[in-house]
């Protein structure tokens, strides 16, 4: 339908201020829509207290929760996500693949994480959207006598430690590719409970900040020693001593690049699962050229040499580098 000769003048003479107030109720519903792909849950919201306070706990056991989505650029029908659970203290990560987002499917997953962590399990930290907003999260909860708590709406920060491991052990290992089938769902799941789960949380350090100091202007941050979630939890008599042992004695036997090498492998195959019709254009590079180790780099390889009692020579170049989509 063509517009109006009248309307065509008022259009041609009218300034922008007066467009950003004519238009200003309608942006002002815009700004309500929701982005992402994640939902606030309606169901227990006011019965489930928000927690606002920095972490601040001596114990295991205390986690942060989130769902990481393997959509492509798609969220048009069901695929699958990653629930990813890091412990606070230790620094502990146990993640699993669900398909969807359903609360039975979230529950399912959570139920088997809690079986698999070296400890109790004695709070859950999570998001708003429904897939932990719901009753059977919470009545699991209640059974369990676990704290069950969320962050604030629109609040990334609120989850800051599981937000940085949604970056460092899920997204930078799968990237941004859609997986939506039943065998990428199974392939996803078996490296997150074998494989991924040693290396991740028996060989690679990672230093905690103990404090902040401010000088001047400047605020100054305090780390600690790196150290594997493994080894910390050695110094903990809540965890589970048996659980504990049969650690020990995997990261004894296992060769961490032989690990690294069969990581590779299965997540070759993955990537080969993926959605290619409606997943990002990435491609996945080769390896580049080897490139100086950083301070960083040479301490942790100097500490995986003392733990198994190998020589490693620390060179100017890298030992290995991982083949990641970006």
């Amino acid at each position: 339908m063509p517009i109006p000769v009248h309307c065509q003048r008022q259009l041609l003479k009218i300034s922008p201020s007066t467009i950003d107030r004519r238009l200003k109720v309608k942006r002002r519903l815009l700004k309500k829509r929701l982005y992402g792909r994640t939902k606030p849950g309606t169901l227990l919201k006011h019965h489930i207290p928000i927690k606002t306070d920095s972490w601040d706990v001596t114990t295991p056991g205390f986690t942060e929760t989130d769902l990481v989505s393997h959509s492509g650029n798609s969220e048009k029908g069901e695929f699958i996500h990653s629930l990813n659970v890091t412990d606070i203290h230790s620094t502990w990560v146990e993640s699993r693949a669900v398909m969807g987002k359903g609360p039975t499917g979230v529950l399912s997953a959570m139920q088997e994480i809690e079986q698999a962590l070296p400890f109790k399990l004695l709070g859950i930290d999570s998001g708003n959207g429904s897939e932990f907003i719901n009753y059977h999260l919470k009545a699991f909860c209640d059974h369990k006598t676990i704290q069950f708590t969320r962050g604030r709406p629109y609040k990334k920060d609120d989850n800051a430690h599981i937000e940085q491991k949604n970056w460092t052990h899920v997204r930078k290992i799968f990237g941004y590719l859609r997986y939506d089938c039943s065998e990428a769902l199974s392939a996803m799941n078996d490296l997150y409970r074998h494989e991924l789960r040693l290396l991740q949380n028996l060989f690679l350090p990672s230093m905690k900040l103990t404090r902040k100091v401010r000088v001047g202007s400047k605020l100054k941050r305090r780390y600690d020693e790196p150290l594997t979630p493994l080894e910390r939890l050695l110094t903990c008599p809540q965890a589970d001593p048996a659980k504990v042992a049969e650690l020990k004695k995997l990261r004894k036997g296992t060769d961490p690049f032989e690990l690294a090498k069969t990581i590779e492998r299965k997540l070759d195959r993955i990537y080969q699962l993926a959605n290619q019709r409606v997943s990002p254009s990435l491609k996945v590079p080769e390896a580049k050229s080897l490139k100086p180790l950083s301070r960083i780099e040479e301490q942790t390889l100097m500490k995986i040499s003392e733990i198994f009692g190998i020589n490693v020579h620390v060179g100017t170049q890298k030992i290995t580098q991982r083949r990641v989509t970006s």
